[in-house]
């Protein structure tokens, strides 16, 4: 596999600022979580590739057998591939690699957690919309204090409660500061998940990226 991606670059307005991995879902693209990005951090530097797979022509991050049972597989392999693309494009285009938080929705959201559980030095915090468990690994990585905010849907048909309240867990048990907002929806983002991210990033924004990961 190499490592690029199809990708759009906004550079931030401060060259040492935070810069979002913004991870759509399936059927997304480059472009699509750019405006979200842009509300939940205005200024903030934005890193934004389109996933690899494509799932009847719908492109996604990694495989899957059917909805909500993943190719672990091809999901560790891809989330490798992930956090050498996003190294090498801090290289490239000189943000501090210490300062990106990844933006996941759904299939995006689901990869990002993975990114938190494999390779956990790549994302500084993370929001996450609409995530699933997507692995357990064999032993849990060392995630002390990293921020993580899991957005729910009350309602949603996709994502059951128990795969919330799973992942909160599983990234606590490694020592994130996990915060979990159920909004009483299904699995579109509403307006509230996008205010209530907002709000979370804004606080963790006003920390060095030191002060969120110990090394």
């Amino acid at each position: 596999m190499s490592p690029e991606f199809v990708h759009r670059f906004v550079p931030g307005r401060t060259a040492d600022g935070p810069v979002l991995l913004l991870l759509h879902g399936t059927g997304g693209d480059e472009a699509d979580l750019l405006p979200l990005g842009e509300a939940l951090a205005p200024g903030a530097g934005l890193l934004s590739p389109r996933g690899k797979v494509l799932e009847h022509g719908m492109p996604r991050f990694f495989r899957r057998f059917a909805e909500g049972v993943f190719d672990v597989q091809d999901l560790t392999a891809r989330t490798r591939e992930l956090a050498e693309f996003v190294r090498a494009a801090a290289a490239e285009y000189g943000f501090n690699p210490a300062a990106v938080l990844g933006v996941g929705y759904s299939n995006g959201a689901n990869i990002a957690a993975s990114l938190l559980l494999l390779d956990p030095g790549v994302l500084r915090g993370a929001i996450l919309f609409r995530p699933m468990v997507p692995l357990v690994p064999e032993s849990l990585p060392h995630l002390d204090g990293t921020p993580v905010f899991v957005a729910a849907g009350q309602r949603d048909p996709i994502v059951p409660p128990a795969q919330t309240e799973q992942l909160a867990g599983l990234l606590e048990s490694a020592g994130a500061d996990v915060t979990v907002h159920v909004e009483p929806a299904g699995h579109a983002l509403t307006d509230g998940d996008v205010a209530a991210a907002r709000a979370w990033l804004a606080a963790h924004l006003t920390r060095p990226a030191s002060a969120d990961r110990r090394a």
